[in-house]
């Protein structure tokens, strides 16, 4: 088990193989598809995008005696083309489910960036990982908002690593 902790100093991630198990713990952000629409277009950011971990996910409704709802990841292959412009400024770790796109792994590969899957189904234990949460921007988005969320001990595989290596076989490989 490998523990990271944000802000990120990225020799944290020079250690990570494909397939090894992560915990993260610090402050991580949410996008999803249409605040990725907006955070390519916009460079007036409440965040910074260098160093920074997206998770695929649109939060539900925030029940009695919850710190958020039900937290688990979307499919990632539909922030592919969006993510690439933010790798270019910064972004070092997305956070979600399933395959990427060559082009998605390429641009990953250019930029230094890694990919991390966790578990799709499981959203009311990842939401117990989450010690708060804000909305950042784009609150008109609802679920779909970019959040901040302060996250402990969140679990991950690395699913595609500085080298290029990946976890899954066949599919989009």
């Amino acid at each position: 088990m490998i523990h990271l902790l944000t802000p990120l100093d990225l020799k944290q991630l020079d250690k990570l193989s494909a397939g090894d198990r992560v915990l993260i713990s610090g402050t991580i952000y949410t996008a999803r598809d249409q605040a990725h629409l907006r955070l390519v277009k916009d460079f007036n950011l409440a965040f910074k995008l260098e160093n920074a971990i997206i998770y695929y996910v649109g939060p539900t409704p925030t029940k009695p005696n919850q710190v958020i709802g039900s937290s688990g990841p979307t499919s990632s292959y539909r922030m592919d083309t969006l993510a690439i412009p933010l790798m270019e400024r910064g972004v070092k770790v997305m956070i979600g489910k399933g395959q990427r796109s060559p082009s998605f792994k390429a641009a990953m590969l250019k930029n230094n960036a890694i990919y991390l899957v966790t578990t799709g189904g499981a959203g009311a234990l990842l939401s117990s990982k989450i010690k708060s949460y804000k909305v950042l921007m784009y609150d008109d988005l609802g679920a779909e908002a970019v959040h901040e969320l302060v996250v402990e001990n969140f679990p991950c595989f690395v699913a595609y690593d500085l080298a290029g290596n990946s976890i899954f076989k066949g599919g989009l490989e």
